[in-house]
């Protein structure tokens, strides 16, 4: 519908959800109420949500990059993966886990490891789905699945594509991580229990237990959300125990974004400047740690 605006308001209900306990007849009701009638809530709704179709920023049939759907063990199971590797390149490079958001395994996901070869380093996207047989192309679908899973599994399989990732002779051992939403989440608690992870980046992440913040031996470059109250709330807690700890960390916060700023699938929360800013720091970051 011409002239659909999104709110704040809308942005905080989507948020409400995909991560929490509204569902989707409850979101839709709260929707139309903000938009004025169901036909604007409909309008609104694909602005709001992550777009597959909108264009990749890199091409899956770039040449610079050499490209493979892989399985590799993982902690109990195997697991599936979207591998990316420089075309050009015979030396071992440091490698990035890129850990996705609570949508799985999807094609904006495999597009940021594309970008990251692109940034001189190998790339490996795992499909943390994959103990429930992987992410399937429905998002409602996939999203439904993360409270099916093991979280001390999930970070097994962490755990198991870092030892993957060490022991490939593209690699030169240094392996970290990259993660966004759930996958930030993911990247904060993968860094309390790999001591062998040397780089942590957890964008709007969750944080971990702060009785377990001592166990962190990667540098962390935390990047948050200035309009993310929910996963904002934690960050001060966060804060004094990695201090606490002597622990080597980074916060950027992001004002006036929200959560998801990064998602370029995502019309109304993605946010070029501080994407783009936030990439930048990133890669700088990951260069310094992984050689």
């Amino acid at each position: 519908m011409p002239g659909s605006r999104i709110t704040q308001a809308m942005i905080d209900a989507y948020d409400e959800y995909t991560h929490l306990t509204l569902d989707r007849r409850g979101f839709m009701e709260k929707l139309t109420k903000l938009a004025g009638s169901s036909a604007a809530a409909a309008a609104v709704v694909p602005m709001l949500a992550a777009n597959s179709a909108r264009a990749a920023i890199v091409p899956e049939d770039d040449e610079r990059l050499n490209i493979e759907e892989i399985t590799y063990p993982g902690n109990e199971r195997e697991m599936r993966g979207y591998l990316v590797r420089p075309a050009d390149e015979d030396q071992p490079l440091g490698a990035v886990i890129v850990v996705h958001e609570n949508r799985g395994l999807n094609p904006h996901i495999q597009d940021v490891a594309r970008r990251m070869a692109l940034e001189g380093f190998v790339a490996l996207a795992p499909d943390f789905l994959s103990p429930l047989g992987g992410t399937p192309d429905d998002e409602d679908e996939a999203r439904s699945m993360f409270g099916d899973l093991d979280p001390e599994q999930t970070i097994a399989n962490g755990v198991a594509t870092i030892e993957y990732l060490q022991n490939q002779d593209f690699t030169n051992g240094n392996v970290g991580a990259i993660g966004f939403c759930w996958g930030g989440g993911t990247v904060n608690n993968l860094a309390v229990n790999a001591p062998s992870l040397k780089a942590a980046v957890a964008y709007y992440g969750s944080q971990p237990d702060p009785e377990e913040v001592d166990s962190i031996s990667a540098p962390l470059l935390l990047h948050y959300a200035g309009l993310d109250d929910r996963i904002n709330a934690g960050i001060d807690q966060y804060r004094e125990a990695l201090d606490a700890a002597g622990k080597d960390y980074t916060i950027h916060m992001y004002e006036g974004v929200n959560h998801a700023f990064n998602n370029d699938t995502s019309e109304a929360r993605y946010d070029e400047e501080a994407a783009n800013l936030a990439w930048e720091r990133t890669v700088d970051f990951l260069k310094e740690n992984l050689g």
